[in-house]
C-alpha cells in the first residue's frame, strides 16, 4: 500500500479508543501523526498488515508512539523535538530503496577505506563483523516467518512486548541523561589533568585528550545501549513463535529458541569488536599514528579506555534497573498468586504474570546483552593495552598483531558460535515430553562443537599475528595460554550446571531439605551458595598462575633480559575464555525466551502436554542463565587482573616513575582495601533491598485486586496487569540510581580524598596506591559474593522446578511452598545483585583506567 492510500485509508476511518477528536487541536504534522496512529490499531485487526514491509510497519509503530506519548504528556516535552522527527521520517519513507543501499555502501566503503590505511587485519575484523550481521540478519529472518499461534498468543505477546518497550526507552532515557551529565564531568576533568610524555611529545593537549575520551565514552555507552536493545527486541518476538512451536514439536520451538537467542548475541559481540575496530582505526587515521612526531601504535590503545568505561556505566545501570524490575514482579507474583491464593505459576488471573514476564525480557535479555557487551569491550581494551606495553619493552618491530589479537580472536569467536548455532537443527517428533531429547544435552553438544573450533582458531591466531623473530616459539606458548582459557571457561559451565541443574545431586539435596519446612530450606540453599565458592576460586587460581608462568617462559624479553610476557599471557588466557563468547550468550538468551514461551502458554490455556514441552524448556533456561552467569563471574575475575595490571601502567605512564607493587602494610592502603571490600556488601545490600521494597508494592497491589475484584478467580473480572506494570517500572527506575551512583562515585572520591591526604603527609602516589588496594579487594570480595549470590539463586529456583515435576508431593504440596520461599529468597540474589557484581567489579576497574590521573 503507498503513503498517500495509506494517509486517505486514515481520513476515511475512526480510531478504536483513540478518536481524531483528540488532535483537532494539534498542528498540520500532528494530523498526519495521528492518521498513522489509526492505520496502526487498525492495522492489527486486518490482514493488512501482511501486505507491508517490515519498514514501514516500524516506521508507523514509532510514529505512533511519539504521538501517543505526547498526547498523554508522559515523555514528550518539546513540540519541535517531534516535528523534527516527524521530517526525518518523512524524508527517509521518501528515499528510494536503492538511495538507500548506496548511501549504505559508500559508508561501508569510507570504513573499509579506513581500516585499510590502518592495517590489514582491521579489514579482516571488518569483514568477519559485516559477514556475522548478514548472519544474523537471516536468523532474525528465520525466526520471524514462524506463526504466532492463535489470537489469544497474540495478544499476550503484544502485552509483554509493550510493556518492554516502553520500560526500555525510559530506563535508557534515564540513563542516557546521567551519561552525558558524567561526559561533561570527565570532560572537564580532562581539561585539567595532566598528560604523558608520549602525548607530549605528539602534540596531543588537554582538549584533545579530553575530547577523545568523552567521544570514545559515548561510543561505548552507545553500543552498550544498543546491544541492550537488540536482546529485548528478538526475546519479546520470538517468545510467541517458541510457543506456538511447542503445540508441534519440542525440538522446533528449541531451535527457534536458540536461533533467537543467537541472532542476539551475533549482534552483541560483532558489535563489541567492530566499535572497539572502528574507534581504533578512527584515531589511528586521524592523529597519524606512527608517522614521524606523531604519536606511536603502541600507545593508541591508552585512548580506546573511555569506551569501555562507557559500556560498564550503561550495563551497570542496565542490569540494577531491569534486575529491580524483574525480580520485584517475580517475588509479587509467587507470594500472592502461588502461596497465597494456591494458582499456579504465569496464571491469568494472577495481576503481576504481565509485569513478570516483562521483567524477564529487560532483566536477562536487554541487561545480559549489555553486561556481555562490557565484559567483551573490557577485556580487549585491556589486552590492547597489555600488548601493546609488551611490545614496546620487547622492541618488536612490528606490534600490531599484538594490539590486535583480541579483535581477531573475537572475530573467529563470530564464526565458530555461528557454526555451534547452526549445528542444532530441528526435527520433528511427537510433542511429548518424554519422547523429547533433552534439551541441555542438545545445547551442549553445540557448545561442544564451538570449543572444538575454538581451539583450532584460536592456535591458527597466535601463528598469524603473535609470531615473532625475537621469540619463535612464543606464539606457541601464548596458544597455550588460549587454551587455558577455554579449558577454564568449559570448567566453569560444568561446575555452575553442576550446582544448579536438578539432575545433579546438591539441587536435589536442596529440594529434599524442603521437606521439613521453610527454615531448612533457606539453611541449605545459603550453605550450597557458599560452597559453590570454593572450586570455581581454585579454577581461577590455576588458571591465572598457568597463564602466567607459560607468557613469561615464551621467549620474550626487554632490553635487560627480564622475561616480560607474564602478564600478557594472562591477557590471552581471558581472551580464551571468551573466545566462546557468542554461543554462551546465546544459551543465556535462551533462558528468558523459554521462560517467556511458558508464560504465554499457561496464560492462553493451552493443553497440558504444551505446558510440559515449555516447563522443561524453562528448566533448561534456568540452568543456561546460571551457567552464563557462572561464565560471566569467571571472566570478570581474568579481566579484572588484566584491567588492574593495566591501571599499574597507566599510573607509571603519568607519574612517569616505576609503579610495579602496592604495599598493604600501609595503613591508608589497608583502609582502601577494606572500603573496597565494603563496597561490595553495601551494593548488594541495596540492590537487594530494592527489590524488596518494590516487591512490597507489587504484593500490595495483587493483593488489593484479588480483594476487590473477587471475581478474578473464576475468571469473571479481568485483573489489571498494566497497574502493577506501573507500579515496578517506576520503583524500578527509581531505586537503581543510589547503588549505581555508589558504585561510580566510590573510586573518585577515595582517590581524590587520599590524594590530598598524600600531598599534605608528604606520601606521593597515595591516592592510586590507596584505589589499586580498593581495587583488589572489591575484585575478590565481589567474585566471592557474585559466585554465593548467582550460585545459590539459581539452585533454590531449580529445587523448585524439581519438586514440580511430582517429586516431594509435587505442586501445591508444603514441600512445594518452601520451595518457592527459598526461590523467592533467591531472585534478588540470582537475577539483581549477583549480575550487577560482576558488572560493577569490571566498572570499577574502567573507571580507575579513565580517572588514574586524577589520582596522582
Amino acid at each position: 500500500m503507498s503513503m498517500w492510500r495509506m494517509v486517505i485509508w486514515g481520513l476515511t476511518k475512526t480510531g478504536q479508543g483513540h478518536s481524531l477528536t483528540c488532535v483537532v487541536n494539534l498542528t498540520t504534522h500532528w494530523r498526519i501523526l495521528s492518521l498513522f496512529c489509526l492505520y496502526r490499531l487498525k492495522l492489527r485487526e486486518t490482514k493488512l498488515r501482511k501486505t507491508m514491509s517490515t519498514l514501514e510497519v516500524t516506521i508507523i509503530g514509532c510514529m505512533q508512539k511519539i504521538a501517543l506519548q505526547f498526547i498523554w504528556g508522559k515523555s514528550c516535552t518539546s513540540k519541535l523535538c517531534i516535528i523534527i522527527t516527524i521530517h526525518i521520517f518523512r524524508i527517509l519513507m521518501r528515499i528510494n530503496v536503492r538511495v538507500l543501499f548506496v548511501i549504505l555502501l559508500l559508508a561501508l566503503g569510507v570504513v573499509f577505506y579506513v581500516g585499510a590505511s590502518t592495517s590489514p587485519i582491521i579489514v579482516f575484523v571488518f569483514s568477519i563483523c559485516i559477514i556475522s550481521f548478514l548472519v544474523s540478519l537471516y536468523l532474525a529472518r528465520w525466526v520471524l516467518a514462524k506463526d504466532e499461534g492463535p489470537p489469544e498468543m497474540g495478544q499476550i505477546s503484544d502485552a509483554i512486548r509493550d510493556g518492554a518497550e516502553g520500560f526500555f526507552r525510559t530506563q535508557y532515557g534515564t540513563i542516557s541523561k546521567m551519561a552525558f551529565l558524567l561526559a561533561a564531568v570527565i570532560f572537564c576533568i580532562y581539561l585539567f589533568r595532566s598528560t604523558t610524555p608520549e602525548q607530549e611529545a605528539s602534540g596531543i593537549g588537554r582538549f584533545t585528550s579530553a575530547y577523545i575520551t568523552v567521544a570514545a565514552f559515548l561510543l561505548g555507552a552507545l553500543c552498550s545501549g544498543a546491544a541492550g536493545y537488540v536482546g529485548m527486541w528478538v526475546s519479546v518476538r520470538a517468545n510467541v513463535r517458541v510457543s506456538s512451536a511447542a503445540r508441534r514439536s519440542a525440538r522446533e520451538a528449541l531451535q527457534i529458541a536458540v536461533r533467537a537467542g543467537g541472532f542476539s548475541a551475533m549482534v552483541v559481540v560483532g558489535m563489541a569488536v567492530i566499535g572497539i575496530a572502528i574507534l581504533y582505526a578512527t584515531f589511528y587515521v586521524w592523529l597519524e599514528v606512527d608517522s614521524p612526531g606523531s604519536m606511536k601504535v603502541t600507545d593508541l590503545p591508552l585512548l580506546l579506555v573511555g569506551y569501555g568505561f562507557g559500556a560498564s556505566f550503561v550495563a551497570l545501570f542496565a542490569q540494577l534497573g531491569g534486575g529491580i524490575y524483574t525480580k520485584a514482579a517475580d517475588v509479587g507474583a509467587d507470594l500472592v498468586g502461588k502461596v497465597e491464593q494456591g494458582i499456579p505459576e504465569d496464571d491469568p488471573r494472577n495481576p503481576a504474570v504481565i509485569a513478570d514476564l516483562v521483567g524477564d525480557n529487560v532483566g536477562d535479555c536487554a541487561a545480559r546483552g549489555a553486561d556481555l557487551f562490557e565484559s567483551i569491550a573490557a577485556e580487549i581494551i585491556s589486552a590492547m593495552i597489555l600488548g601493546g606495553t609488551m611490545a614496546k619493552r620487547c622492541k618488536i618491530e612490528d606490534p600490531s598483531g599484538f594490539i590486535l589479537f583480541p579483535l581477531v580472536v573475537h572475530s573467529f569467536d563470530l564464526v565458530i558460535s555461528s557454526a555451534g548455532i547452526f549445528s542444532i537443527r530441528g526435527t520433528r517428533d511427537s510433542g511429548g515430553k518424554a519422547s523429547s531429547e533433552d534439551p541441555m544435552t542438545i545445547l551442549q553438544r553445540g557448545y561442544s562443537v564451538t570449543i572444538v573450533l575454538a581451539v583450532l582458531t584460536f592456535g591458527a591466531s597466535t601463528r598469524w599475528l603473535l609470531y615473532t623473530e625475537q621469540a619463535p616459539s612464543a606464539w606457541f606458548n601464548f596458544a597455550l595460554c588460549g587454551l587455558v582459557g577455554i579449558i577454564t571457561a568449559y570448567i566453569f559451565v560444568w561446575i555452575t550446571k553442576y550446582y544448579t541443574d536438578y539432575k545433579h545431586e546438591p539441587v536435589r539435596m536442596l529440594a529434599l531439605s524442603s521437606s521439613t519446612g521453610h527454615g531448612t530450606n533457606i539453611i541449605a540453599g545459603v550453605s550450597l551458595g557458599l560452597e559453590s565458592t570454593a572450586l570455581p576460586v581454585l579454577v581461577i587460581s590455576v588458571s591465572i598462575i598457568s597463564a602466567f608462568w607459560l607468557g613469561q617462559t615464551s621467549g620474550l624479553m626487554d632490553e635487560n633480559g627480564i622475561p616480560t610476557g607474564g602478564l600478557f599471557g594472562t591477557a590471552v588466557a581471558t581472551m580464551g575464555m571468551l573466545s566462546t563468547a557468542a554461543y554462551v550468550l546465546t544459551m543465556d538468551m535462551f533462558g528468558p525466551i523459554a521462560d517467556n514461551a511458558g508464560g504465554i502458554v499457561e496464560m492462553s490455556q493451552q493443553p497440558e502436554s504444551v505446558r510440559e514441552i515449555t516447563d522443561v524448556l524453562d528448566a533448561v533456561g534456568n540452568t543456561t542463565k546460571a551457567t552464563t552467569k557462572g561464565f560471566a563471574i569467571g571472566s570478570a575475575a581474568l579481566a579484572s587482573f588484566l584491567l588492574f595490571s593495566a591501571y599499574m601502567d597507566e599510573v607509571a605512564t603519568f607519574a612517569r616513575e616505576p609503579f610495579k607493587q602496592v604495599d598493604i602494610a600501609i595503613p591508608e592502603v589497608f583502609v582502601g582495601g577494606l572500603l573496597g571490600s565494603m563496597l561490595i556488601y553495601l551494593f548488594s545490600a541495596w540492590a537487594c533491598s530494592a527489590v524488596g521494597r518494590t516487591a512490597q508494592e507489587v504484593v500490595k497491589e495483587v493483593r488489593r485486586q484479588f480483594i476487590e475484584r473477587p471475581g478474578i478467580m473464576d475468571y469473571t473480572e479481568k485483573p489489571d496487569y498494566s497497574r502493577c506494570v506501573a507500579i515496578v517500572a517506576s520503583a524500578s527506575l527509581k531505586e537503581m540510581i543510589k547503588p549505581g551512583a555508589l558504585a561510580i562515585v566510590s573510586p573518585i572520591v577515595i582517590g581524590i580524598a587520599f590524594r590530598i591526604f598524600g600531598y599534605y603527609t608528604g606520601q606521593p602516589l597515595l591516592g592510586a596506591k590507596v584505589v589499586a588496594s580498593m581495587l583488589m579487594f572489591a575484585t575478590v570480595s565481589g567474585i566471592l559474593m557474585a559466585l554465593f549470590l548467582n550460585t545459590a539463586g539459581g539452585a533454590w529456583d531449580n529445587a523448585k522446578k524439581y519438586i514440580e515435576t511430582g517429586v516431594l508431593g509435587g505442586k501445591g504440596s508444603d514441600s512445594h511452598k518452601a520451595a518457592i520461599t527459598g526461590d523467592t529468597v533467591g531472585d534478588p540474589f540470582k537475577d539483581t545483585a549477583g549480575p550487577s557484581l560482576h558488572v560493577l567489579i569490571k566498572m570499577l576497574a574502567t573507571i580507575t583506567l579513565v580517572m588514574a590521573p586524577v589520582f596522582l
